[in-house]
């Protein structure tokens, strides 16, 4: 029955045209229309362009990242050095770069981004296969990468690595209008079209992340192959493939790619609506998966990714937001599993927000934005240190004291994607549908944003996440009839909608008030409160977010968290560092009843709030290991 299905299927796939892509309904404001301000997000946007690009790209020279482009333009001489996904550290930081530039122009980063560029595009093979890992020496590639093209498929990473460069060449190509990168990216893209396909070779990355790519330079040159491509490479999972994956020895460090559910390869992607495998792949194929859906109306897959969102946040979900507790397969695990020594990777966390906003995008739901939210503050933000020069790969709930954060990986996928996903974030905080405008994050910033197609400009006013206050300027070049979408928190409204996974005891409330008039009622939608109007230039919308403290309980099922309470605050979830407590944390027991006060520390981490009680000491679970090594845990025993 499967193979009689998949034949169909894959018959129908080669049969259909592609007909012309819709665009999402919900269209974000563009990230060079968004100006962050002030405050919490604008201090650390300034440490990642003055610090952690910098820092990164100097790190991609001394590892010999970038002298691996040099080797395989036979520039300089030598064997080639280190992982086989190296390249796409080099990818990502271009991307980083170039949104950097959006927003901060700067000659000097320009020039560099030229240079790069240019050592790039001369280890571009004249086919337009572009993968130094083999370039460098074709009879002796990087080990994984397979003896011959597209061989190991499953393990090399090639397409994964072409991927990266063609969202880099689009970044850069819309942030500076210069095509050199993205002109290598098209003639990479044009030889996997000449190479893939349903009559042609037959075969899925390993690691997904081409799809999204290929959607994305499907947009912006117009040219509809990419996408097809994109969808061929989502259709094609779970099948039996011609050319299967080499036999690895048992336990050797390849030997898990051969684990079809750790790849997502087990089943097609249309019923793959539980979570399984590297969390980081699923989430790209979930990205993947939403883009095409919406843009292709594929049959099934809505249906798919909302079934796995589901899951993710009703069973596999940590409280941070992280995803993956499995540390040797980097993988979800079995419902409920979420052992505090989590695996977590920051880059999970940072494809499960991309999807996220992918899925607002698609629905206009605010429990994506919701669960954005809880990601960002928390299991992504703890990533990177304060000063924005070490980092964080996995980001656990508790430690005994020995992790600390490094400067730079071996794989050090971590720190590039994370840099590149914070200069996105201005593109992030508001979106439009027809006369309607969402403000989905609560950030301190100046927008032009159109309601209908009246130019208008949307300001925000805000100590977020360490107060409630919000208050909204909306200035219309004209009188505009409209509608103002504001999300509410699941934190702060009496009609969470709650995964089941995790519980506050102090649910929140909100107060809303137009030009200083406070409104008894509203309506909602949603998960947003809408305030439609014929807006004018002077009018303001505040809404007052209470924030009290409240403790997070796990869903029973959790084993490892029964008898035990998080703390959160706002968005903010809290951990005990052993530097404020003594020492040691591991011991400390907070009964339930214990009052806990919130303070706000200008003096501390760069300026947070704190919460006390009974002698003890919490702060934000983000901050901690910036004071150097010591015990941390996030769930108290009561």
């Amino acid at each position: 029955m499967r193979i009689t299905s998949l034949i169909l299927v894959t018959l129908a796939f080669a049969s259909q045209p592609t007909p012309k892509p819709s665009n999402y309904p919900i269209t974000p404001v563009p990230l060079a229309d968004v100006q962050i301000t002030d405050g919490f997000w604008k201090t650390r946007l300034d440490v990642n362009r003055t610090v952690t690009i910098p820092h990164i790209m100097r790190q991609n020279e001394l590892t010999g990242r970038i002298d691996n482009f040099l080797k395989a333009a036979h520039k300089i001489t030598g064997e080639y050095k280190g992982q086989r996904y190296n390249d796409t550290d080099v990818y990502k930081i271009i991307e980083a770069s170039s949104y950097s530039l959006v927003a901060h122009p700067d000659p000097a980063l320009d020039k560099k981004l030229d240079d790069l560029i240019a050592i790039v595009a001369a280890a571009q093979e004249p086919d337009g296969y572009l993968y130094t890992p083999r370039s460098v020496d074709p009879k002796n590639p990087a080990p994984g990468a397979g003896p011959e093209r597209w061989s190991y498929l499953h393990t090399s990473h090639e397409l994964y690595d072409m991927g990266h460069m063609i969202e880099a060449a689009v970044a850069h190509f819309q942030a500076t209008g210069k095509r050199t990168l993205l002109n290598v990216a098209i003639k990479a893209a044009d030889l996997m079209v000449s190479v893939f396909g349903p009559d042609k070779r037959r075969d899925v990355p390993g690691h997904e992340e081409v799809e999204l790519a290929l959607i994305k330079l499907s947009r912006v040159t117009g040219n509809v192959k990419y996408l097809e491509l994109a969808r061929f490479f989502l259709e094609e999972r779970g099948r039996q493939h011609s050319n299967p994956p080499a036999q690895f020895e048992p336990g050797s460090r390849f030997a898990m790619y051969n684990d079809l559910a750790y790849r997502q390869d087990h089943l097609p992607v249309v019923e793959q609506t539980r979570a399984v495998g590297h969390a980081v792949r699923a989430t790209y194929l979930y990205n993947g998966m939403t883009d095409v859906a919406t843009m292709l109306g594929v049959p099934g897959y809505a249906k798919t990714v909302e079934a796995a969102f589901a899951d993710i946040t009703g069973k596999r979900m940590y409280v941070t937001g992280g995803l993956g507790s499995e540390a040797r397969t980097e993988a979800f695990g079995d419902d409920y599993v979420l052992p505090n020594n989590a695996y977590a990777e920051t880059c999970a966390s940072i494809g499960g927000m991309l999807w996220y906003h992918r899925m607002f995008l698609r629905t206009g739901d605010a429990v994506f934005m919701g669960t954005f939210e809880r990601t960002l503050y928390n299991g992504y933000l703890s990533g990177v240190s304060l000063a924005g020069n070490t980092f964080f790969y996995q980001n656990p709930l508790v430690s005994d004291g020995s992790r600390e954060r490094s400067e730079y990986f071996d794989v050090a996928c971590c720190p590039a994607n994370l840099a590149r996903f914070m200069e996105q974030l201005p593109g992030l905080i508001y979106a439009t549908r027809g006369d309607e405008l969402f403000v989905n994050l609560f950030v301190a910033s100046d927008a032009k944003a159109k309601i209908g197609s009246t130019d208008t400009r949307i300001a925000q006013e805000t100590k977020y996440p360490w107060e409630g206050a919000v208050r909204i300027h909306v200035d219309p070049l004209a009188p505009v009839a409209g509608t103002l979408a504001i999300r509410i928190p699941d934190w702060a409204s009496d009609q969470r909608r709650n995964s089941g996974l995790y519980t506050l005891t102090r649910p929140s409330a909100f107060t809303l008030s137009v030009n200083g008039k406070e409104l008894a009622t509203f309506d909602k939608q949603n998960g947003y409160v809408r305030v439609t109007r014929r807006w004018q230039k002077g009018d303001v919308v505040a809404v007052n977010f209470q924030m009290p403290v409240s403790r997070v309980l796990a869903n029973n099922a959790v084993a490892e968290d029964r008898g035990k309470a998080a703390i959160q605050r706002g968005p903010v979830i809290y951990c005990l560092e052993g530097i404020d407590n003594g020492g040691k944390v591991s011991s400390i027991t907070l009964p339930q009843n214990t009052e806990l006060a919130a303070s706000f520390d200008p003096t501390l981490l760069g300026g947070v709030t704190v919460i006390r009680g009974n002698g003890v000491t919490a702060i934000p679970y983000y901050a901690w290991n910036n004071r150097g090594k010591g015990e941390m845990e996030v769930w108290i025993p009561y």
